[in-house]
């Protein structure tokens, strides 16, 4: 692994939903301007590892968190965390895109506005700002008070992701953010995630193992709730340590 700090560090990290396990002990560095894919099987806790990480598993019923998971040295678990100032610095970019039914200034303004952004200029500023690095503002320029269900599907996506860089987060999660797009507009999607790492920490969920390899720099292997393998991506595709690992990323299960 390169000498890179960790942004994020998962220190036996086990998530519960009522008695049921749905992550077991991990524990793995989240390496600060990299992009770390998690991947494995349906249902081996990828998602779960994901919302972990900005506390989204919060909002699900009967659900409980034991170990801990550290940002910048501070543990995010502790009581004393403020989860909204948490999720400002965390952002999340959903499978399904999911801009709001308003205009696309609008959509990229709401978090602005929520957080207490007033000063018109400001706004504007910073909703082109994101919509640039989003790779969309060429796109959208002359359409920024057309309705954002009026774009297309991978137009909604790099909103969503405009969307959640217009707070200015540090780390970046993203739930499969091409699973639903046709070849090109993942393409547009595996560029953009290439060129924003130069500035976030990302961590992306992918059932492809071609996009894995393709954009990220480290991958995590998950089977069953747990921690298999993590490496850099080259080696864990190509000279895996495990054979539970070797056994999925060259498509014996899975």
């Amino acid at each position: 692994m390169e000498p890179v700090a960790a942004k994020i560090d998962l220190r036996a990290l086990s998530v519960f939903y009522g008695e049921t396990a749905a992550l077991r002990e991990v524990t793995m560095p989240v390496r600060a301007q990299q992009v770390t894919a998690l991947i494995g099987p349906s249902g081996c806790g990828k998602t779960t590892l994901l919302r972990a990480l900005n506390r989204m598993n919060d909002i699900i019923p009967h659900s409980r968190v034991e170990g801990d998971v550290w940002l910048d040295g501070h543990s995010i678990l502790s009581p004393s965390t403020d989860v909204v100032a948490l999720r400002r610095r965390v952002g999340m970019v959903f499978q399904k895109s999911n801009p709001f039914p308003m205009s696309v200034f609008d959509n990229v303004a709401y978090g602005l506005r929520i957080n207490g952004v007033r000063d018109r200029r400001e706004i504007a500023e910073r909703v082109e700002e994101s919509l640039r690095a989003a790779a969309i503002w060429s796109e959208v320029q002359d359409r920024l008070h057309a309705p954002a269900l009026t774009l297309s599907g991978g137009q909604q996506q790099r909103l969503c992701i405009a969307r959640a860089l217009a707070i200015q987060p540090e780390v970046l999660l993203m739930d499969e953010p091409a699973s639903a797009l046709d070849p090109i507009a993942t393409q547009r999607i595996e560029e953009l995630i290439l060129a924003l790492k130069r500035t976030y920490t990302i961590v992306i969920v992918t059932h492809n193992m071609q996009q894995a390899a393709r954009v990220s720099d480290v991958t995590a292997f998950l089977w069953m709730g747990q921690l298999i393998e993590q490496g850099r991506t080259e080696d864990v595709f190509t000279a895996p340590r495990e054979r539970l690992t070797e056994a999925y990323v060259t498509g014996r299960f899975g």
